[in-house]
């Protein structure tokens, strides 16, 4: 990075999205931007199956905070609120373009980093992030910004990998049932051998960072697997099975204060 005040892991992970864009999420924008019941992470839960954290959207003026391909923003657009993408990846910025020439859903697309979004203050009454920056930037930076972007009394709601996962993720091969790393010293995390940079806070260094960028925490949600729950074609590191027992993800809903 040439700012010295962005962190490194922008690079990787443009450079790891820019990967994954051609083997993968590319190939699914077509199906993933078509009008269909929101759901949540990589096992599909149902948005009222979880007591509809993003409630009704119309007429809201949302951002996106690592958007990719936007499909979750084309989602909420087809729901009638006003929705901007931001992301770092040129690549998966482009797919998003695709897509709108494609289907005539359309929004802006600003191509920047969750940690600095070139968007003035206070224009946003909700912040999402399906797992973008809420994975892959900073939380150190990205909170504060989210905050900056939403209106007083605004809302954040964002899915991310849950902390036990984490914990019981081994560096190669399927998720455990036992814990295989500590708790801890947890923030920055690159697996081994990939390219991308990743982000884990456990729940009490959420809460204080939240506190203290002006939020006050609402819901924090742990989905379990649907029945009918397939393994994910991409994430296959983590079964239906297990994610029936443990949380694979977490969706945290906060609110900007009114101060």
């Amino acid at each position: 990075m040439t700012d010295p005040e962005l962190p490194d892991s922008i690079t990787a992970n443009v450079a790891d999205w820019t990967e994954t864009n051609a083997q993968f999420t590319d190939a699914q924008a077509e199906h993933a931007w078509q009008p269909q019941d929101l759901t949540w992470g990589v096992f599909g839960v149902r948005e009222d199956a979880i007591g509809s954290p993003l409630g009704d959207v119309s007429g809201l003026d949302v951002v996106e905070l690592g958007c990719g391909t936007a499909y979750f923003s084309a989602q909420l657009a087809h729901r009638g609120a006003r929705p901007v993408g931001v992301d770092p990846t040129p690549a998966q910025l482009a797919t998003a373009r695709r897509m709108m020439a494609s289907t005539g859903v359309s929004f802006p697309l600003v191509e920047a980093p969750g940690e600095r979004v070139p968007l003035p203050g206070a224009s946003f009454d909700l912040a999402v992030s399906e797992f973008g920056a809420s994975l892959w930037a900073d939380p150190a930076l990205w909170i504060p910004e989210a905050a900056r972007l939403l209106r007083p009394g605004g809302r954040l709601v964002f899915l991310t990998n849950s902390f036990i996962s984490y914990l019981c993720a081994p560096d190669e091969g399927g998720i455990s049932e036992t814990l295989l790393r500590p708790q801890f010293g947890a923030y920055v995390m690159q697996w081994p051998g990939e390219t991308g940079i990743e982000y884990h806070l456990a729940h009490g260094e959420w809460i204080d960072l939240l506190r203290a960028n002006g939020f006050e925490i609402e819901r924090l949600i742990e989905p379990k697997a649907p029945p009918e729950a397939q393994k994910h074609e991409y994430y296959d590191y983590v079964t239906p099975e297990w994610a029936s027992k443990w949380p694979h993800e977490e969706i945290w809903v906060a609110r900007r204060g009114l101060g």
